[in-house]
């Protein structure tokens, strides 16, 4: 009789079979129950191979975790999720370059069906402040914002996460055009207290206001990054020394001009 472990190891080698003849079968995954479909989902992000013509072939109204870090997509294929009501995860990070293809309308999308968002991974994607005070105010449930390396983003999205966003542990702004004015806003709001995670590395317009801001208002921040930012001087520094001091800090990061 063959063990769970053995079952699940030939059902993911069947799978594996299946993603590689995935042309083959593309007509016959929407029979396919949720959990199968979740695993198929998985294998294929991971592989790349999921695209804006198949990505509907996976989705399931249950679905709660969607991974395209490596997949060439679009605003396309986000349109298709608005039927994953359940969904909690999105990464959509790029690493390498710019993701072009995803845009303001795309997220715009999730964000009026996806309500239950708690993680928004949307590294270097085309994104304007109007996308993500849509999902701010959609999706008041976000722990997790990376918007890192979005050009487009300004002040506004930190006011719209600080206003609406209760549970914001970790975000990722770092460089984009936010200004001291829009890190007191975030800090400011009712995340203050939650937030353990900072970003703000590459920021051209902050200054030691930002730093001073977030080791004041947030007291459970543990991971505070403001490395290359041109504008800061020693008095980040001094302040972090001061009022909380390296060693209480899993990871502290700044540069010296």
């Amino acid at each position: 009789m063959l063990q769970p472990r053995e079952v699940s190891d030939l059902r993911d080698l069947c799978l594996w079979f299946f993603s590689e003849n995935i042309s083959r079968y593309i007509t016959d995954i929407k029979s396919l129950p949720p959990n199968i479909k979740d695993r198929l989902l998985k294998i294929m992000s991971m592989k790349g191979s999921i695209t804006d013509s198949n990505i509907s072939e996976f989705l399931h109204p249950g679905v709660q975790t969607i991974n395209l870090w490596s997949c060439d997509i679009s605003d396309t294929a986000l349109l298709h999720l608005c039927n994953c009501r359940k969904l909690k995860s999105l990464n959509l990070n790029s690493f390498s370059k710019n993701r072009v293809s995803v845009t303001t309308k795309g997220i715009k999308a999730v964000a009026s069906s996806c309500s239950y968002l708690h993680e928004a991974s949307l590294k270097r994607c085309n994104l304007t402040d109007e996308g993500v005070v849509a999902l701010a105010r959609s999706c008041r449930l976000l722990k997790f914002v990376d918007i890192g390396g979005c050009l487009g983003i300004t002040d506004a999205s930190l006011h719209a996460l600080g206003e609406n966003c209760l549970y914001l542990q970790f975000v990722d702004f770092s460089a984009t055009q936010v200004s001291d004015n829009g890190v007191v806003a975030l800090v400011s709001g009712p995340c203050a207290k939650k937030l353990e995670e900072i970003n703000m590395g590459y920021c051209v317009n902050l200054t030691d206001k930002s730093v001073e801001a977030v080791l004041t208002c947030c007291p459970q921040i543990d991971i505070l990054l403001f490395h290359e930012c041109p504008l800061m001087t020693d008095y980040s520094r001094e302040i972090l020394q001061q009022l909380r001091g390296p060693k209480k800090f899993k990871q502290v990061t700044w540069t010296v001009y």
